[in-house]
């Protein structure tokens, strides 16, 4: 008999053990600047092969009690085990079996969520794939995110979208703008995200196809994830093509062509002579596209790397090589510098071009997580590292 899991018994479990630890803390009186937090959270990445079901962040007073066995076995009593991150942090993991994919199953679906952004494109190909894989999941998402995913689709198309304000819109949610040699094309959309009993009838379509009328729009599209009422589907037949009808097949066909449309090699999405030009353009000196980030665990290492496109919230990047401007003879500590001419151009291909997620702190300053590295602009300055362990 096979067992499932929803996402309420997922989170529930997520709960119950976090109360056990936490209850347990305190009662060795080492619960002292400590807390739980989400894998999203913590690096606003995608989610690990293995789901990390959440992070505990603790102090120095708590980390002698993570070498003990006391917290391995009430943690295993949960079904779940636990790794020291980075001595600082514990990732907690499910243990092996159908929970385990029902976990991944779950923080993948948050992840799929987190890029419902307008402006995500060709950087991430998941978004497509989940839907084309999953259509049911469709009527998950919120009407808002619903909007958001087919104006993504329709840029994949070739359309210059705009995205409504989601309220007041007069019921025109995406307006699809397509150039054509004897005169641009101007497409409506509306999106109902209904329950698939919640047929639309004839006042929905009709009212569309009156306010294309009204901008003289060429066509008009109404999408959902429901059906249509046959007297819907009889008006929409007389106009000649001008208002589509489209339903969750239709959207998970799109999801599907937008997907295979997509590179997975991320480095042809840039070509070598786009490089070439932005590298002279910046020289060797300090440039808002030339990217650096700090790592190691009782070691300090440094990545560097060229920002090829960004939007928003996305960007590409490409590693740079470093080169060391002083060591201590042994090249075990020193400082070292990003290579920004053409020696850097040979990490022009798929293992060295990678996505980042876009953001900007509180001062307005742009920074990129990729779920390894945070990267912020290069300063210009040697940047010191120290490979002693």
């Amino acid at each position: 008999m096979s067992t499932t899991f929803d996402d309420l018994s997922l989170e529930l479990a997520i709960n119950r053990l976090q109360r056990a630890i936490e209850d347990w803390a305190i009662s060795k009186d080492i619960w002292f600047e400590c807390g739980f937090k989400t894998y999203a959270e913590h690096v606003d990445g995608e989610p690990s092969e293995i789901p990390v079901v959440f992070v505990l962040y603790f102090s120095s007073t708590f980390e002698n009690a993570t070498y003990g066995t006391e917290l391995w076995d009430l943690v295993q009593s949960h079904g779940f085990h636990f790794e020291n991150a980075d001595g600082s942090t514990l990732h907690f993991y499910p243990e092996d079996g159908p929970r385990c994919e029902a976990y991944a199953n779950y923080f993948h679906w948050q992840w799929v969520c987190s890029l419902l952004q307008p402006d995500f494109g060709d950087v991430y190909e998941e978004l497509y794939g989940h839907f084309a894989r999953r259509p049911d999941d469709l009527h998950r998402l919120d009407w808002r995110e619903f909007e958001i995913l087919l104006a993504r689709i329709f840029q994949t198309q070739g359309f210059v979208t705009e995205l409504g304000p989601g309220r007041g819109d007069g019921g025109v949610d995406i307006r699809l703008l397509q150039r054509d040699p004897i005169g641009d094309i101007l497409t409506l959309v509306q999106a109902k995200k209904y329950a698939p009993k919640n047929r639309i009838g004839l006042e929905a379509v009709a009212a569309l196809s009156g306010v294309a009328g009204v901008e003289k729009a060429q066509r008009s599209i109404f999408v959902t994830t429901s059906t249509y009422q046959p007297v819907a589907k009889r008006f929409a037949a007389r106009t000649s093509g001008a208002l589509e009808l489209y339903t969750s097949s239709d959207i998970t066909e799109w999801c599907r062509t937008a997907r295979d449309g997509i590179i997975q090699d991320k480095s042809t999405l840039v070509s070598t002579a786009s490089v070439e030009r932005q590298l002279r353009e910046i020289g060797q000196k300090a440039h808002p596209r030339v990217v650096h980030a700090h790592s190691g665990y009782n070691i300090t290492t440094n990545e560097f790397a060229l920002i090829l496109k960004e939007t928003k919230h996305a960007a590409l990047l490409m590693a740079l090589p470093d080169l060391t401007i002083s060591d201590d003879g042994y090249g075990q500590r020193g400082t070292e510098i990003p290579i920004l001419d053409g020696r850097a151009l040979p990490l022009l291909k798929q293992d060295t071009v990678w996505r980042a997620r876009r953001s900007t702190d509180d001062s307005g300053r742009a920074r990129y997580w990729d779920g390894r590295h945070l990267y912020h602009a290069w300063d210009g300055k040697p940047a010191y590292f120290d490979r002693c362990d």
